[in-house]
């Protein structure tokens, strides 16, 4: 089996799930669903919503094998972060 390659600069590629997701698909998915995950279609705008990156990802290539998907969380800016969530000065 071959495996998928991606079609699309990585800045085209992220050009175009963000313009899905802010036009089309955020104020579908927001309500109710902060913290889970989107994977989108960049291509056809074809989504699906999951907890996990895994379970989004396979939906998505289920109803489209030939997806482009291009992941974001519901409510962040990352789908992943790293390092301390706060630097305040305790004292």
């Amino acid at each position: 089996m071959a495996g998928r390659k991606p079609r699309y600069s990585k800045e085209e590629f992220a050009r175009m799930g963000d313009h899905w997701y802010e036009t089309q698909i955020r104020q579908k998915v927001e309500a109710g669903n902060h913290g889970k995950i989107v994977a989108i279609d960049i291509e056809t705008g074809t989504y699906e919503v999951a907890d996990e990156i895994l379970d989004a990802s396979q939906r998505l290539f289920k109803r489209i094998p030939e997806a482009q998907p291009w992941i974001v969380r519901i409510g962040h800016r990352a789908v992943h972060s790293f390092g301390a969530r706060s630097l305040r000065n305790p004292g």
